[in-house]
């Protein structure tokens, strides 16, 4: 077994059909007084209810989510947290939101409670991201990891079946980079395992029956653990690529996620064959990669960039801005094979077997 290093850091997790109703006791155990309510606009009615059902304790709520967080987004955020006067924020919502109550507290430190409604697994992770002129800039911080995560399916019930599947592709990924992370551990791969397990398990079912409480449950419970793996070791050219193309070239998160996972994993495959062969155990395939498109393809996600929005002629300028700044990855990161990763996923070639 080769050495590794575990520090292990998660949110407090109040999980099941329900939980909504205990975000008070919640609030109350972190003696927040007054919560700011983060949502997108397309959430706002359910940041309302979140907001009523806080009372006294909610301070206001601030509807101005977006995909990608831009600073300018953060800036106004910031500033309503501050003219509210809230000493916390409860996060409702998808990635977006998570990640605009991240921006807020890396700035304040001020406590988040994260009530995830899809599956990105952004809530279990001290990462924040903040756009800023066409580029998405990452980084990691204890203060902006979630003080507490409620996790309930009843919530994702009226989440969209095409938007819960890639969400969950999404997540799939974190997982699936833990598994050749650099800094990766036997415990986190296990978690990883399990995670991705459950995904492949529930997102068929969701997409068969969106009302499907049981694969609500799992998806959640799936997302849980590959945010998990996400929050506790180091990504990989996967969530390199992802962030280059939606932060450069505002493609949508999601999705992007899910087109690019395959051949992420084309690219690496060689480069970490014990990976492969976990994630393709988990998907319940013989070939991670092909596994991966497969379930995309299979149940209606899109497979190719080109149909969510990005140019042919960006995929040179998407080329050079992944290979600045190198980091560790199991393959070594070259123009010719990134540049033939990228076409691939433009055109949403199925991946060949490793």
């Amino acid at each position: 077994m080769k050495p590794f290093t575990c520090t292990a850091q998660s949110p407090r997790v109040v999980f099941g059909a329900g939980s909504l109703a205990r975000l008070g006791e919640e609030i109350d155990r972190l003696e927040i007084r007054r919560a700011i309510v983060l949502c997108t606009p397309g959430q706002r009615a359910l940041g309302e209810r979140v907001a009523a059902l806080l009372g006294a304790r909610a301070a206001g709520v601030f509807a101005g989510a977006v995909m990608h967080v831009p600073q300018e987004v953060v800036h106004e955020a910031r500033a309503a947290a501050r003219s509210l006067g809230a000493d916390g924020a409860v996060a409702v919502g998808g990635g977006s939101t998570t990640g605009l109550g991240k921006a807020i507290a890396l700035e304040s430190g001020l406590p988040i409670v994260a009530i995830p409604t899809t599956y990105a697994g952004s809530e279990m992770t001290p990462i924040h991201g903040i756009t800023e002129g066409g580029v998405k800039k990452t980084g990691r911080d204890a203060k902006v990891l979630p003080r507490t995560v409620l996790y309930d399916p009843e919530l994702t019930l009226g989440v969209p079946p095409n938007l819960s599947l890639t969400s969950g592709i999404n997540a799939i990924a974190h997982a699936a980079e833990g598994l050749y992370s650099a800094d990766g551990n036997p415990v986190m791969d296990l978690v990883a395992q399990e995670g991705i397990a459950a995904l492949a398990r529930s997102l068929p079912a969701i997409m068969a029956d969106p009302r499907d409480i049981e694969a609500r449950s799992q998806a959640l419970y799936g997302a849980w653990l590959c945010g998990t793996v996400l929050g506790n070791v180091g990504m990989a050219l996967h969530h390199k690529l992802c962030h280059t193309l939606g932060g450069s070239f505002n493609l949508p998160h999601a999705e992007t996620h899910t087109i690019v996972l395959p051949h992420a994993l084309a690219y690496n495959a060689p480069a970490a064959p014990e990976a492969m062969a976990r994630i393709a155990r988990a998907l319940g395939t013989a070939d991670a990669a092909q596994g991966a498109y497969d379930l995309a393809a299979a149940n209606g996600a899109p497979v190719a960039l080109r149909d969510i929005g990005l140019r042919e002629e960006d995929l040179d300028g998407a080329c050079e801005l992944a290979l600045r700044n190198q980091y560790p990855n199991p393959r070594p990161l070259e123009a010719e094979g990134l540049r033939e990763l990228l076409r691939n996923a433009y055109e949403g070639r199925r991946p060949r077997g490793s």
